[in-house]
């Protein structure tokens, strides 16, 4: 398996772990209960066979990181998250050194009569010193398996960090200035999701295969509630995708994503609701929308008449 950037290890993950094509992307991620959708599957597996990172975009809870998760889980490696946040640094993403320990050392040192100050400098600056945080766990994997790195909601960082990930996403390789380059024996699959609060700038992109998860369609969804919320009466489920679907059409401030969707189908059902009717909808909106204002523009009447609406069409469709 080829990598395309210069001076990078190209001993990648078993060839059997990595989906033969497209339609095999595709099954080993419904055999994981997640149902991609064709585009999707291709750069899934572009990515993993030109071992390039995948970048994912999109609407919060349309799923970009449950595919990290997925991935992890179908392929059989382990699944190292990060966490971005404003202030995400150095030290919290990659590495730090455990400078208790290093004083110990010293003081110990100095207690013994140690006064060759070199040695001990390069004594205190090795391995077993060193707090390896996701981004270095990845690229020091060991057990013969690449690791998926998730790199979640990198909008959500600082600019210059993003500007330290290009030395990782380019060459699989951390810096630490006291011990040199460490570089990836398998280069992780790494996923990053960003809910595009900012741009992620253009050097980032260029190193990824990109895709933007969009909401589903109405088959798709009703698919995927059918996968995870069985639990739930048909008729019910039918009326909850259609309703959505209506409701991402409304000018909101926060559409519901495909979590919202499943999590309302599970408040539901565990209100023995088989049906929805104004009342359950009105009691139950804020398990569906998140702001206020939101659940104030479709509440009442408006929720009445969507339920009307998608209840012909359904009816009409039988």
């Amino acid at each position: 398996m080829n990598v395309p950037t210069g001076n990078v290890p190209t001993g990648n993950v078993p060839a059997g772990n990595v989906p033969a094509g497209v339609d095999d992307a595709i099954a080993l991620l419904r055999d994981a209960d997640y149902l991609a959708d064709r585009a999707l599957a291709t750069t899934i597996f572009l990515s993993l066979s030109l071992s390039r990172p995948l970048f994912l975009e999109g609407e919060a809870g349309v799923g970009k990181t449950e595919i990290a998760k997925v991935l992890a889980a179908a392929l059989g490696r382990p699944l190292i998250r990060l966490q971005c946040y404003e202030g995400l640094d150095v030290a919290s993403a990659v590495y730090e050194w455990n400078y208790s320990r290093q004083m110990i050392e010293i003081r110990m040192a100095e207690a013994g009569g140690e006064v060759d100050r070199a040695r001990l400098s390069g004594d205190i600056f090795s391995r077993k010193f060193l707090v390896e945080r996701p981004v270095l766990q990845a690229l020091t994997s060991v057990e013969g398996k690449a690791p998926v790195l998730l790199i979640d909601e990198l909008d959500r960082a600082d600019e210059p960090f993003e500007a330290y990930l290009l030395e990782v996403l380019s060459d699989w390789q951390v810096t630490i200035p006291e011990l040199g380059t460490i570089r990836a024996q398998a280069p992780p699959m790494v996923v990053i999701t960003s809910n595009r609060t900012r741009e992620i700038h253009d050097a980032l992109k260029r190193r990824c295969f990109y895709h933007w998860v969009d909401y589903p369609d109405a088959e798709r969804e009703l698919a995927i509630v059918n996968l995870k919320a069985p639990h739930a009466a048909l008729e019910l489920r039918r009326q909850v995708v259609a309703f959505i679907q209506e409701l991402r059409k409304r000018d909101l401030f926060k559409l519901p994503g495909i979590a919202e969707t499943l999590d309302w189908s599970d408040a539901l059902t565990q209100l023995d609701a088989v049906q929805l009717s104004q009342a359950v909808v009105d009691d139950t909106l804020g398990v569906l929308l998140k702001y206020q204002d939101d659940i104030e523009k479709i509440r009442g009447s408006a929720a009445a008449q969507l339920l009307a609406e998608i209840k012909a069409d359904l009816a009409g469709g039988a």
